[in-house]
C-alpha cells in the first residue's frame, strides 16, 4: 500500500483545494491511500524556542502523519500572489530539524486552484520552492492548476469535473511512479 497525506493550503471547510484533494483520494489507483491531514490550523507559528524537547502537539502530529507517508501531495490557493500562511508554517514545522525534518527527500508534489486566470501558479511554484529548500523531494512535472475556481466549482464538486478528475489522477500516478512502491495497474 502506497500510503499519500494530503495537505491543503486553505483552512476553510467548503476549500476547493481541499476538495481537489478529495478528488485525488476517490480517483486513487488501487493499492494508494490518501489521507488529508486537517491540522494545519492548530499549528503555532514556527518558533525554534518552541522546537524542543518538547514539541507542540499539532506539530509533532503533522510531523508523524508526513513521516509515515509515502509521498506528500498539496492544494493550495493563492494569497496575495504566493503561498497561504498556513501552508508555508507547516513546511516550516516539516523543515525541523535542519537536516533531518519529516519532508527530507519526501516525494511531494503540489496542485491547486485559484479564482484568478492563472490558478494560482505563482503560489504552486513557490510552494514547490519552499519545499524543495525545505528538504522535500518535489515532482516538478506532477502539477495542476485550475483557474476560476468560483466559476468553475460554483455548482460542481471537483471529483465530478471529469477534466480536473483526471488531471489530478495523474498528478498522483507521477507522485506514485517517484514512490517507487509497487502499485495495482
Amino acid at each position: 500500500m502506497t500510503r499519500i497525506i494530503g495537505l491543503s493550503g486553505s483552512l476553510r471547510a467548503g476549500s476547493h483545494n481541499k476538495q481537489l484533494l478529495e478528488t485525488a483520494a476517490r480517483n486513487a489507483p488501487d493499492g494508494v491511500e490518501i489521507e488529508v491531514f486537517d491540522g494545519l490550523a492548530e499549528l503555532p507559528l514556527y518558533n525554534e524556542d518552541l522546537d524542543g524537547e518538547s514539541v507542540p502537539a499539532a506539530a509533532a502530529a503533522l510531523r508523524e502523519a508526513v513521516a509515515g507517508a509515502d509521498a506528500v501531495l498539496i492544494a493550495t490557493p493563492e494569497y496575495n500572489g504566493s503561498t497561504p500562511g498556513g501552508l508555508k508554517n507547516a513546511i516550516d514545522w516539516l523543515s525541523r530539524p535542519f537536516g533531518a525534518g519529516a519532508i527530507k527527500e519526501k516525494p511531494v508534489a503540489v496542485i491547486g486552484t485559484a479564482f484568478g486566470q492563472y490558478g494560482g501558479v505563482w503560489a504552486h511554484d513557490e510552494t514547490r520552492k519552499a519545499l524543495g529548500i525545505a528538504g522535500g523531494a518535489v515532482v516538478e512535472e506532477a502539477k495542476v492548476s485550475v483557474p476560476n475556481s468560483l466559476g468553475r466549482f460554483a455548482e460542481l464538486h471537483p471529483a465530478d469535473d471529469a477534466e480536473v478528475a483526471a488531471q489530478v489522477a495523474q498528478v498522483v500516478r507521477q507522485l506514485v511512479d517517484t514512490t517507487k512502491q509497487p502499485v495495482a495497474a
